[in-house]
């Protein structure tokens, strides 16, 4: 790179004219140029004068840059010519002179050589082309970059060529579209391509570089093909015990296309076997699913004949010419002898019967045969399952249906029996009926009525009242006993208090006969009554109307009945008995509340007061002192030995007399005290001296042998001691402090 600098000075004369000043350099490549312009030239730019540099030869590669005052603003240059213009008038008053700087800069370029070979940045390449597709369909566009200079030579010129996958596919040399170069190329004979594709620069020339890539091509399904069959006859063997809706057999045509294009739908056109069979198509497995609509029967008919369509479901119009889609088998199908069950004559029966016929009364039969041509004996019994009661038998041989049982319609009034008939040769062959048997009725029941009436009369009824209606019923069906006639027993002497009405509608009305009745003379009366029915023979039945005497008001709403009748008839209402009677309850309620609140508030003989140092039992009892020995035998307390006779209480004279009983001493001394207790406590319960109310007794036992002697004061009672306590100290803290208490107790009883 070559660098040159001129420095530029810009004179404003008094007159025109031009001066040039010219220097010598002083570096050798910076010079003084002198140009000389007038003031008060036009506004256009004015050109002022030129700059060249020897190394320009005018290709472009010297660039010249103007610096210094006013550049870019004043004055402007070409950087490629080396022009120089002034943009605006000037004027020497203000500035006499401008110095600006002038550069050079020189570019040079690298010459591009073939150092670098064509590349597939987006290879491999995978694509689909449908089959059958007209030539010259395009497929795919590659395209390779080569990093040489473009504009320099050919270096960068690419070219395309095919190197595998003729002659199904070519490519288009400049552009890189690779074409299809055959007519209907068929999927089902070829389905992958695999096509190699070059680029070679330097316009393919030789010594050009090239790079290569693989294009794999699928040829995508076109329904192209109709479905076949592969045989035109076919024969099938379906035995006569198929069940109806079950599939019997399979057919398939065959689609050599693939997904929706092989798709196809099952069709039967014709054949005498079109009403007896059906199929459907399986959408997974592509096959006709043949099913059995209506039984078959081989002694009938031995032999179907179907003619089968298979089409496909999905045309492309495009490939018409190459149709129909749809092609066309016979079936032929076989029915097998099978050994059936019997076959009854009906699919179901329904027969009657009376009710109380006696035992073995025939209610009908049912009849079954052999449909195969051995045409076997049938033998018949009833399948009662868990059934218990058998109300039924059936006759084995013939299928006479007979009552087991007496039969009641109004407990039972139909029977539903199954009844199996099986082949004698082979009786695991069953077949089933369902018999419904219905219990006819007979008028074996008397009518009675409907539910327990609450009469009720008032007292003052007028004569010919209706006072209640009454209606009745029957057990028996309705043609035994539609019509219900009421009337009173002839037999008893006319009631002349209340008669019958018959209504005729099934109902009757109960009417008073005389004025006025009274509750205090009689508050309740009864009315026998006879109800008969419309049967053959008719039945009748007795029943007995109770009817109350009640108080009633003037609009006939009755007040009060029975005994509350006599408190009103004393001037007490209901509402005045209400308060009495609530009265008492609050009274009696106070009476509780009074003894419970005494009972609650005795004190207790004993209270305890737990202290942390000691457990001490208090109580407030003053005595009689020491010499009053008769309140109470405190020596039963201190030893068993004491308890040698039974203590009476002296509040209460015994009626009987017990028998002490004596122990010697010896056994006293060695008895045990929970003996002793359980003992004093048999005593107690079977003393009849006392009255059963419960008692306290209290009972302490002094043991024998203790190193510390006895500290009870129980025998202080007739003697003085002067012991002294002290030595319990010895034994801890708890007996020092009971050492010093006992201490303080002798003193003060001493004083």
């Amino acid at each position: 790179l070559e660098l040159g600098q001129l420095q530029l000075c810009f004179l404003i004369p008094f007159q025109d004219g031009e001066t040039e000043v010219h220097h010598r350099p002083k570096r050798g490549w910076v010079w003084n140029q002198f140009f000389v312009l007038e003031e008060h030239m036009g506004p256009d730019p004015q050109y002022v004068g030129k700059l060249h540099s020897n190394s320009d030869k005018g290709d472009g590669s010297v660039k010249y840059i103007l610096t210094g005052e006013g550049a870019g603003t004043i004055f402007i240059i070409d950087d490629t010519t080396g022009d120089i213009h002034s943009t605006k008038s000037l004027d020497r008053e203000q500035k006499t002179h401008y110095v600006l700087h002038a550069q050079s800069e020189f570019i040079i370029k690298v010459q591009d050589i073939n150092d670098n070979a064509p590349k597939f940045t987006d290879g491999p390449y995978i694509v689909t082309v449908p089959e059958m597709s007209d030539m010259g369909t395009s497929v795919l566009q590659v395209t390779a970059t080569d990093a040489d200079d473009p504009t320099y030579g050919n270096s960068a010129r690419v070219v395309y060529s095919i190197l595998q996958g003729q002659p199904y596919f070519s490519v288009d040399p400049k552009t890189g579209v690779i074409r299809t170069a055959l007519h209907n190329m068929d999927r089902e004979a070829r389905e992958h391509y695999s096509v190699v594709i070059q680029a070679k620069d330097m316009a393919g020339q030789v010594g050009g570089l090239s790079g290569s890539t693989t294009v794999n091509i699928t040829l995508s399904d076109v329904n192209d093909n109709p479905p076949r069959f592969p045989q035109k006859h076919y024969q099938l063997y379906v035995p006569e015990s198929a069940q109806v809706g079950s599939a019997v057999g399979k057919i398939k045509a065959n689609d050599a296309d693939t997904g929706s294009n092989a798709d196809m739908k099952y069709t039967i056109i014709n054949g005498d076997g079109i009403g007896v069979f059906s199929i459907s198509t399986d959408k997974e497995t592509r096959e006709g699913i043949l099913s059995l609509k209506k039984p078959l029967n081989y002694e009938k008919k031995k032999s179907y004949t179907l003619n089968i369509e298979g089409a496909n479901t999905h045309l492309d119009f495009r490939f018409s010419h190459l149709g129909p889609f749809k092609d066309v088998t016979m079936l032929k199908i076989i029915v097998g002898d099978v050994d059936e069950p019997p076959l009854f004559s009906m699919p179901s029966y329904v027969m009657d019967v009376h009710e109380n016929e006696k035992i073995g009364t025939v209610v009908g039969t049912v009849a079954a045969q052999d449909p195969d041509s051995a045409n076997s004996l049938v033998r018949y019994f009833i399948d009662h399952h868990a059934e218990d009661d058998r109300f039924f038998n059936i006759d084995a041989n013939t299928g006479t249906i007979k009552t087991a049982k007496v039969l009641d319609r109004e407990e039972t009034p139909w029977y539903n029996i199954t009844v199996a008939a099986s082949e004698k040769d082979n009786p695991s062959l069953l077949s089933h009926v369902a018999v419904g048997i219905r219990v006819l009725d007979v008028n074996d029941n008397p009518p009675e009525l409907a539910k327990e009436y609450d009469i009720i009369v008032c007292e003052n009824s007028k004569p010919g009242q209706v006072i209640h209606t009454i209606s009745a019923t029957d057990k028996d069906d309705f043609a035994n006993g539609p019509r219900f006639h009421f009337f009173l027993d002839e037999g008893l002497a006319l009631n002349p208090n209340f008669t019958l009405k018959d209504n005729e509608d099934n109902t009757a009305s109960i009417l008073t006969r005389r004025r006025r009745f009274s509750r205090t003379i009689q508050d309740v009366y009864y009315l026998p009554i006879m109800i008969s029915d419309g049967g053959i023979p008719s039945l009748s039945s007795s029943s007995t109307l109770t009817i109350r005497v009640c108080a009633c008001e003037r609009d006939g709403r009755v007040r009060t009945c029975h005994a509350e009748a006599f408190l009103s008839s004393a001037g007490l209402s209901t509402g005045a008995l209400i308060a009495i009677l609530l009265c008492v309850l609050i009274l009696l309620a106070i009476v509780v509340l009074f003894i419970t609140l005494r009972r609650s508030k005795k004190e207790p003989l004993i209270i305890s007061e737990e202290d942390v140092r000691e457990n001490v039992v208090t109580y407030d009892d003053e005595g009689g002192g020491e010499e009053d020995t008769e309140a109470f035998d405190i020596t039963a307390l201190r030893n068993p030995s004491a308890a040698e006779e039974l203590k009476y209480r002296r509040d209460v004279r015994p009626e009987v007399m017990f028998t002490p009983r004596h122990q010697p001493s010896s056994a006293l001394d060695s008895i045990d005290v929970q003996e002793f207790i359980k003992q004093r406590l048999a005593e107690a319960d079977l003393d009849p001296s006392v009255p059963p109310y419960d008692s306290l007794q209290t009972y302490a036992y002094e043991g024998h042998r203790s190193e510390a002697g006895s500290i009870s004061s129980l025998d202080s009672a007739t003697t003085h001691s002067d012991q002294d306590y002290n030595y319990l100290g010895d034994w801890g803290p708890e007996f020092k402090k009971l050492a010093e208490l006992y201490g303080e107790l002798e003193s003060e009883r001493t004083s």
